[in-house]
């Protein structure tokens, strides 16, 4: 591909490139680029949210770039305070470690293992030694940290700000500096962290990496990002008919974005595939994600499954329908108690902790999950009470 070519590639579902001007250059010089992304292994299994960023990582690989797959197990011990209102829980090194154990294997349902460099930021992070620490702390200020929306937020609001958490984004700059990255990758909430990056490699001598802001996957209950803390995601280890049942729970638009930042298809080719009836888009999205997790006999069989159980009419056309205004929100036990399904917030919460609530034939395991009604959701609660929640404005 020309420089050109590569970069709308590149382009495809990005929020930002910091500088775009800068990476066609680096592009142009036609030399395989330094592309690096850090994922601190705070819990043990990663979710459709972190493919986001090792879909655009893969895209660089089939490009010919080389790829650093940064596992923050220095860093994690800190905790990223990226919008974070409170100090993060700190995690011992043994459970960093065991976490960390089990990106190695899960990245590669992504990425070309041939083609991937995975690192440890304490290879270098921990040889820095209190006088390296204290140097990198000299190149920027207070002042500056404070620029941070969730720094400026909890200063103005009286919640303390550990100076060690103004340390977390000096050490993944430093992650750029010493690997001399080319371009950095990160959500949208990392923009701040990426762009330390690039003042202190030029503070070092260096060419600046550019920054490539991505957004947030927005999780299955259509508000908040996927994260695993809000019982919104999409783990890569769960089973292909969980992962199938998932995918086809979200909602049509959300769909879209879906499509954009998880698959390897065109913008031209979305566009088509935006022709088809929704139902059938979504069933051929829950086909692809879970042939890249797990493999095409099994996204088979779990579409088998899925339109025998649920698009046969199993679900009664006689259930009752529960008509709330739309935009309705509330945590899953109370939309039970409110809607009169369950006659206490006590036994809603004893149906979910059982595992007895599924909407959109999707099981609810946090009884505190935000249900928003923006569409019709198919109620089930035990084996044989089923309603339509049906909004209307």
């Amino acid at each position: 591909m020309t420089p050109e070519e590569q970069l709308k590639l590149i382009k495809k579902g990005t929020v930002e490139i910091i500088e775009e001007e800068e990476l066609l250059r680096k592009l142009k010089e036609g030399r395989p680029l330094k592309v690096k992304a850090g994922f601190d292994p705070t819990a043990p299994d990663l979710h459709l949210g972190h493919t986001v960023l090792l879909q655009k990582m893969r895209t660089f690989q089939q490009l010919g770039h080389e790829v650093y797959f940064v596992i923050g197990d220095f860093t994690a011990m800190i905790g990223d305070p990226t919008g974070r209102l409170e100090t993060r829980p700190p995690l011992t090194r043994e459970q960093v470690i065991e976490n960390a154990k089990t990106y190695e294997h899960q990245v590669f349902k992504v990425l070309d293992p041939e083609k991937t460099n995975i690192v440890f930021n304490s290879t270098w992070l921990s040889t820095l030694g209190t006088e390296g620490v204290i140097k990198l702390a000299g190149k920027y200020t207070v002042a500056r940290m404070l620029e941070r929306d969730d720094f400026s937020k909890r200063f103005k609001e009286g919640i303390p700000i550990y100076i060690h958490e103004f340390l977390y984004p000096l050490l993944q700059g430093y992650d750029s500096v010493f690997l001399k990255a080319d371009v950095e990758l990160g959500g949208t909430d990392q923009k701040f962290n990426l762009l330390v990056g690039r003042d202190l490699q030029r503070e070092a001598g260096l060419e600046p990496q550019v920054c490539i802001t991505l957004p947030l996957l927005v999780g299955l209950d259509g508000v908040r990002k996927m994260s695993k803390s809000y019982g919104n995601y999409i783990g890569l280890t769960e089973d292909p008919y969980t992962m199938f049942g998932k995918t086809m729970s979200i909602s049509d638009q959300l769909m879209w974005e879906y499509y954009t930042l998880l698959t390897d298809y065109t913008q031209e080719e979305i566009e088509r595939i935006k022709e088809l009836h929704p139902m059938e888009a979504k069933k051929r999205l829950a086909h692809y994600i879970v042939s890249r997790y797990h493999s095409k006999e099994e996204a088979d069989r779990a579409l088998d499954n899925f339109e025998r159980t649920f698009s046969k009419r199993e679900f009664p056309e006689d259930a009752p329908v529960i008509k709330v205004e739309r935009g309705l929100k509330r945590k899953a036990y109370e939309l039970l108690y409110e809607l009169g399904i369950e006659s206490s917030k006590n036994s809603a919460r004893r149906v979910i902790q059982g595992g007895g609530l599924k909407i959109n034939f999707q099981k609810i395991e946090d009884e505190n999950q935000e249900i928003e009604i923006k569409e019709e959701l198919k109620l089930q609660v035990g084996k044989k009470r089923f309603y339509r929640i049906v909004p209307y404005s």
